[in-house]
């Protein structure tokens, strides 16, 4: 298959796009056209896909990432037999494109890949105006139920599916677990992976780390919104932690090994309660204990596999006191770090779920095409992505 990839917000190196199902496209021998904004994110395509540089859309002015986007759209569209888009933005571009390529005779099949809760998410949109914000939701959810008539959909959560009135392929956001035990936790060391930001506890974490200095220094990978950029610099430059900006998730991932623990400090916001933080994941498959505030899943994950612990909503001085209980127990955190990995192996693995995938873009291809028997294909597909 000839596949266009599409994102205008999210980084090109993401690892949900690039990390997981592109690179599972690729394993099966389909050719990808990686359309991102790349030069805005200063980095360069892989030499694996065929890049195509869009502008981002970031903040109130998003007009010029989606002019950019919809002529994209409408000229290599009908070159592909999937139009895999990744962002809710995109929707706007998809009326007239629809129409233009109705009329070239040349319709691709046009998945979009719901990574969040979009209307709960405007929440937390800082540059979003409250008063706008409720009417905002409502054409969200309006867009949203438009989308579901005219497009296939993959969401990134089970809970997703209550937001749509009929049931899609859930294509959860797993990693990739080393096959191998992993090293064991060290006791000097805490790490902290993902985008960071108000709501997903960037001052806590400044805080919890400064409670923790000297004895435990903590590292943080990701890259932050412009809101906590100059504290999390600050506390870089005198040493309370270690902040590493954005890594492509390859290296970021390599860091993980042989931590105390990892955080995930999220808020208690909407768009949070039913989403299981990749993070979470990502260090239990690496054994490193876990030190979550009780988002629901994640606190769930800690609960059924023993993975480490959780500690209430913007309360540093708790979670470092967790972190030091981890230190002086280091059975504790040996035991939570191979319950982690070994769930992680078990249940939470993508190379597992990465083939159903592609399956299920294949089938819905073949359905389009109206060949023999590819309804039931496709149907099969779409239900063995929702059981995983």
């Amino acid at each position: 298959m000839r596949i266009l990839v599409v994102t205008v917000v999210h980084h090109p190196e993401d690892a949900r796009i690039l990390h997981r199902e592109i690179a599972a496209l690729r394993e099966h021998g389909h050719r990808i056209v990686y359309a991102a904004p790349f030069a805005a994110r200063e980095v360069a395509p892989r030499p694996y896909v065929e890049g195509v540089d869009l502008p981002r859309a970031a903040g109130r002015d998003r007009r010029t990432a989606l002019r950019a986007a919809r002529t994209l759209l409408a000229e290599r569209g009908p070159q592909a037999d999937v139009v895999l888009l990744h962002d809710p933005e995109l929707l706007l571009a998809l009326p007239g494109t629809l129409r233009r390529w109705r009329r070239a005779g040349r319709t691709p099949v046009t998945v979009w890949d719901v990574h969040e809760d979009t209307a709960a998410a405007l929440v937390m949109k800082r540059w979003v105006p409250p008063p706008l914000r409720p009417p905002l939701r409502l054409a969200v959810r309006s867009a949203e139920r438009l989308a579901e008539r005219r497009l296939r959909l993959l969401l990134a959560e089970d809970a997703y599916q209550r937001r749509f009135r009929r049931p899609h392929p859930v294509v959860a956001n797993l990693t990739t677990v080393p096959p191998d035990p992993p090293e064991p936790p060290g006791d000097d060391r805490v790490v902290y992976l993902g985008h960071l930001s108000r709501a997903r506890g960037a001052l806590e974490l400044i805080e919890t780390a400064r409670l923790l200095a000297p004895d435990v220094r903590v590292e943080v990978i990701g890259a932050a919104d412009p809101e906590v950029r100059d504290a999390l610099a600050e506390a870089d430059r005198d040493g309370v932690l270690r902040w590493h900006g954005y890594l492509p998730n390859d290296r970021a991932l390599g860091l993980l090994s042989g931590a105390l623990a990892g955080l995930s400090l999220l808020h208690d916001q909407p768009n949070y309660r039913h989403s299981r933080p990749t993070k979470a994941v990502e260090y239990m498959a690496h054994g490193v204990p876990l030190v979550t505030t009780p988002t629901p899943l994640a606190a769930d994950l800690v609960e059924r596999y023993g993975c480490g612990l959780v500690v209430p909503y913007e309360d540093p001085a708790t979670a470092a006191q967790a972190v030091r209980r981890l230190r002086a127990d280091p059975e504790m955190r040996l035991r939570a770090a191979m319950r982690g990995w070994e769930a992680a192996r078990c249940d939470l693995d993508w190379a597992d779920r990465a083939t159903e995938f592609v399956l299920c873009l294949e089938a819905w291809v073949k359905e389009a095409a109206g060949a023999p028997g590819a309804g039931s294909v496709a149907r099969d597909a779409d239900a063995s992505a929702r059981t995983g």
